[in-house]
């Protein structure tokens, strides 16, 4: 259970609670309960200690990443337009990791605030529809930035993001949102999709958030729990693949 993973919410402040072989990561969470899932278990078992903020309660962002070995920001029920100032704030801090050109990686709404940073739109679909559960995916960077990423990965939002000028798409899809994920700068990654998802969240998120289930393009919570079956195993695979070369700087030109 990642509950059990020690974590430091004030690695920048305070080094010398910091024991880890390697830098820590920073972590940036939407709720209260909120966890980084197999994100923050792949980092910890490569040595890295947790930097877990909760900028919407009051934690401070770092002015530099010096002291990280780079940044995610995840999901939330929030929106990328949201006119709140921890909002504004989280989506003018990405600046920091790209004028430092440090690995970033955006998950859901983490991407699409990198999208906004970078001048591109964030909006609902028009007709209505929502990616609720596994999604059938297409990788077009023949594998090398991403590697091989899975064909269905876990989907939890109702929208998408533009492609920012100067990004190179990385997976579409032939769904209602066509951009799934991109590239831009050397280190900085965009994904509309949660490869971070386990079962005990899948269970919390669906169990809690009936009528989001009822909307068009969502699974059944049953399809939910099933599915991760099959297709759960296969994308941590591939997560663990990615972040080791992302974290490194080893993503492909």
């Amino acid at each position: 259970m990642l509950d059990a993973i020690p974590t430091s919410t004030t690695a920048a402040a305070e080094p010398d609670r910091v024991v880890s072989a390697g830098k820590p990561v920073l972590l940036v969470l939407h709720q209260v309960r909120s966890n980084p899932g197999h994100i923050g278990q792949w980092f910890v078992r490569n040595g890295h200690a947790l930097d877990i903020r909760r900028h919407f309660a009051g934690d401070p962002l770092p002015e530099t990443l010096e002291n990280h070995c780079g940044a995610v920001i995840f999901g939330g029920p929030q929106s990328a337009n949201d006119n709140l100032d921890y909002i504004q704030q989280e989506t003018d801090w990405v600046g920091v990791a790209l004028k430092e050109r440090k690995p970033f990686l955006g998950v859901c709404l983490g991407a699409q605030m990198l999208a906004r940073h970078l001048g591109a739109g964030v909006d609902c679909c028009r007709n209505g529809c929502v990616e609720v559960g596994y999604h059938r995916v297409q990788q077009v960077d023949q594998g090398r930035v991403l590697g091989t990423l899975p064909d269905h990965v876990y989907q939890w939002h109702r929208e998408g993001f533009k492609m920012p000028h100067g990004a190179d798409l990385l997976a579409t899809s032939e769904g209602a949102f066509p951009n799934q994920a991109f590239r831009y700068g050397p280190a900085a990654i965009a994904v509309q999709f949660h490869p971070e998802i386990m079962h005990t969240q899948i269970n919390r998120w669906t169990g809690s958030n009936p009528t989001r289930l009822l909307m068009r393009g969502a699974r059944s919570r049953a399809e939910h729990l099933t599915d991760h079956l099959t297709h759960g195993p296969r994308v941590h695979a591939w997560l663990d693949q990615f972040l080791s070369r992302w974290v490194s700087g080893r993503l492909g030109a």
